[in-house]
């Protein structure tokens, strides 16, 4: 019998680590086997090619790279995940909580297209590409994370303080201010359209803490067994 693969989305800085973590350390006292895995999965020789995107080695912006040719690097290194992590585990009925998936393809790819018929074929494509050829599962949960984009930057900014130089230097996805506003639009077509479940991180003005929307993660994960 085939597990659960409940998935966190949502901005960069948006705290998916974070719930994702504790989200499996919940479901694990409850006594469910439980596995989490981070794509891309940096650890691994099959996110090689995505490390070179993201650090620039294809294009300084993200737009000068197809969104079909970037979307094939990261399936590639979420179908070597698959194959070698996780997959025995997750059909045999074991809960698998991803900080991120192929849900971060849809958003960070589409975004480059322009048209809603190119962006339609390119979900159509991707779709068919890694829940069909490739076999990858489909999720059974998709939570977004949803905070203000002017709340992401700002925690983006400081988590990018605390990186190595090396580091803040990789991600040209996260230095395309402009690509990133493109994103949350995406994440404004996509939810609705696919039924991703929103959790709003805020009160107002006020960010939540990470234990309010831990609660929030639990009642959604509860309620959609």
């Amino acid at each position: 019998m085939k597990g659960r693969l409940i998935v966190f989305e949502g901005a960069d800085g948006s705290g998916k680590a974070t719930q994702a973590a504790l989200l499996k350390e919940a479901l694990t006292a409850s006594g469910e086997r439980v596995k989490s895995v981070t794509f891309p999965n940096y650890e691994s020789p099959a996110a090689g090619p995505v490390r070179m995107y993201l650090a620039g080695e294809f294009g300084a912006h993200p737009d000068d790279v197809s969104p079909y040719a970037a979307s094939t690097l990261y399936a590639v290194d979420r179908y070597a995940s698959y194959k070698s992590d996780w997959g025995a585990f997750y059909e045999a009925g074991g809960t698998v909580v991803a900080d991120r998936y192929v849900t971060s393809n849809m958003v960070h790819q589409m975004t480059k297209l322009r048209s809603a018929k190119e962006k339609r074929e390119f979900l159509q494509w991707l779709d068919a590409f890694e829940y069909g050829t490739l076999e990858l599962p489909r999720p059974d949960l998709v939570i977004l994370l949803d905070i203000p984009r002017d709340v992401s930057e700002k925690l983006l900014a400081a988590r990018t303080q605390n990186k190595d130089q090396a580091a803040q230097a990789t991600d040209i996805h996260e230095a395309d201010r402009e690509y990133l506003a493109r994103c949350y639009a995406a994440y404004d077509l996509l939810a609705p359209h696919y039924g991703w479940v929103r959790i709003r991180c805020t009160d107002g003005d006020r960010l939540l803490t990470v234990e309010e929307i831990h609660a929030k993660v639990l009642a959604c994960v509860t309620g959609n067994r």
